[in-house]
């Protein structure tokens, strides 16, 4: 059993992703509806609240299925469905990584005091004015400032003061003269170019005045803002918080890594690679694990997460009759199952559940295409719960170092490598073509890929050489 459709997991569904190769046309069954039966003139009309138990009660019509869902519908459904947590305060360095939820004023001017920007003599700059190493400037050394804590000092006509990067300027001075553009004297000093007046020094309010912004809304807290956070006085800031991502797993067949399988047993790396995913993608992210199989106690493993979860990923096989899980997920709400035109995994799940309506994605248990549909749907919601303006993984255009095939009407995912063209621009060379049937299920192969190839679905071939969409998966991007 595979996690593409293939045993009927979506009612009135057939195989979608079985094609004929040789017209490139997708395969279904749809059973013709029964023709409406006539009464004859006269007969009784029954109505349709009683019921004739001695006659044969009329098939019931075929309802043809609906069609498959484009990415861009599954995806526009979830995206307009999940929430942005309200923000919440967090110390500064909690905060890295997160998007700043509000405009931080500062109360400080920074730098808080005129201040030499490095090491050299603060002078007048009227003093040194066209000095040059043949006629110096000479001006006579009344002391020394360190920065730190200081009295006040200053300077009048033909003096300077030795200082220090970040040592406060003395009154009366305009410019501060490098050190290497003089003798480095010590009661007089010989200044052998003159820098215009404001030069190297650092004016109090320079970098930020009070009441100004120094923080804006939306900004990623890096160590250059948590630097500038700390310079004004703030300890603590507002943050988009990480969204709680509850991750479970799906299957009777399914053991933990810490048992061997026995026949017909897999091991759960889905709770796993998924949960590793989400945190990758910025949310803080909860491995359940296997779900019971037992129905009380799934039903309040489930009710359990929902409470304590901003988003649900459930990875699973999902038949289309008797499955615990589905029913077990429609007691809470109204979870809809759908069959989607992309490769690998085309059966996909969304619904908002329990009393705070929160969002839960059923992806394929199929752990490659579990990942593909990870990296499809559910990244974009996460950075869109934690605010981030780039919901997706930048794309480029590659040539193909392989001929690939791709199944008409379905958008293909396919593992790849992508590098630099000796020439410039990219070049990818896939590490499947998509022909294969068991390509989506090489773990090998997509732990040594560094991209996605995307191949629409109009496209049935790509030849060798040309040109296709690639998405580099970056750690972290």
């Amino acid at each position: 059993m595979t996690e593409d459709g293939r045993d009927g997991t979506v009612p009135g569904y057939r195989d979608t992703t079985a094609l004929d190769r040789r017209r490139g046309t997708a395969v279904r069954d749809v059973p013709a509806p029964s023709p409406a039966v006539e009464p004859a003139v006269g007969a009784p009309v029954h109505e349709t609240t009683a019921i004739d138990r001695g006659a044969v009660p009329p098939p019931p019509a075929a309802v043809e299925p609906a069609p498959p869902r484009s990415v861009e519908q599954h995806l526009d459904e979830i995206l307009s469905a999940v929430p942005q947590p309200d923000p919440i305060e967090l110390a500064v360095l909690d905060a890295q990584g997160l998007l700043c939820a509000e405009e931080v004023v500062s109360q400080r001017a920074l730098p808080a005091f005129d201040q030499a920007a490095l090491d050299g003599y603060a002078a007048r700059a009227m003093d040194v004015e066209g000095a040059t190493p043949a006629e110096p400037a000479r001006l006579s050394v009344v002391g020394e400032t360190v920065a730190g804590p200081t009295g006040p000092a200053s300077i009048g006509p033909g003096m300077a003061q030795k200082v220090a990067a970040g040592a406060m300027l003395p009154a009366g001075a305009d410019v501060v003269v490098p050190g290497v553009w003089t003798d480095g004297g010590m009661a007089e000093v010989a200044v052998h170019a003159g820098p215009s007046a404001g030069s190297y020094v650092r004016r109090a309010g320079d970098d930020v005045a009070p009441g100004t912004t120094a923080v804006q809304v939306g900004t990623p807290i890096g160590p250059a803002q948590i630097s500038l956070l700390a310079a004004v006085g703030r300890d603590r800031v507002q943050v988009r918080p990480r969204p709680r991502v509850a991750v479970l797993s799906a299957g009777s067949e399914l053991v933990d890594i810490s048992t061997q399988p026995g026949p017909g047993q897999v091991v759960d790396v889905n709770s796993y690679a998924l949960a590793a995913a989400a945190r990758d993608a910025g949310a803080e992210a909860y491995r359940w694990g296997i779900l019971p199989t037992e129905p009380r106690r799934l039903s309040e493993v489930l009710e359990s997460q929902l409470l304590r979860s901003d988003l649900v990923l459930i990875a699973g096989t999902f038949p289309s009759e008797g499955d615990l899980v589905q029913e077990a997920l429609a007691e809470l709400g109204h979870m809809q199952f759908s069959q989607l035109t992309m490769h690998p995994g085309p059966v996909q799940a969304f619904g908002r559940l329990g009393r705070d309506s929160v969002p839960v994605i059923c992806v394929p248990g199929e752990p490659v295409a579990a990942l593909v549909a990870f990296e499809v749907f559910v990244r974009p919601a996460i950075r869109m719960m934690l605010g981030k303006r780039q919901l997706f993984r930048r794309t480029v255009q590659a040539i193909a170092a392989e001929r690939l095939l791709s199944p008409l009407g379905y958008r293909q995912y396919l593992h790849g490598q992508v590098m630099r063209h000796p020439d410039g621009g990219y070049v990818v060379e896939p590490l499947a073509d998509g022909s294969g049937p068991d390509e989506e299920a090489m773990l090998a192969r997509m732990a040594r890929a560094n991209c996605l190839i995307v191949v629409d679905e109009d496209v049935t071939e790509v030849a060798a050489g040309g040109l296709v969409t690639v998405m580099p998966l970056l750690l972290g991007g």
